[in-house]
C-alpha cells in the first residue's frame, strides 16, 4: 500500500489488487463468516454500513479485473 496523501478526514492511498482481496477477504468475514457479539461497538461501525463497503470493494476489484482482460 502507498499512502499519496492524508489530512485529518481522508487519506488518498494506491492499494494492490492483492492487498485489495485481503481487505475483501475479512470484510466478508465479519459480515457473513462469523458471528461478532455486540458488531457495532468492537468494528465502530454497523453491519450495513461494512456490508456496503464490502460491496465498494467488489465492484472494485471487478473493475480492476475488467481493466486486466
Amino acid at each position: 500500500m502507498e499512502v499519496i496523501e492524508t489530512t485529518g478526514e481522508h487519506s488518498h492511498i494506491g492499494i494492490s489488487r492483492d492487498e485489495l482481496l485481503i481487505v475483501n477477504a475479512a470484510l466478508n468475514e465479519v459480515c457473513n463468516g462469523i458471528e461478532v457479539f455486540e458488531f457495532e461497538t468492537r468494528i465502530g461501525a454497523d453491519r450495513g454500513r461494512v456490508a456496503a463497503l464490502l460491496k465498494e470493494v467488489g465492484l472494485l476489484l471487478d473493475k480492476m479485473d475488467s481493466v486486466n482482460r
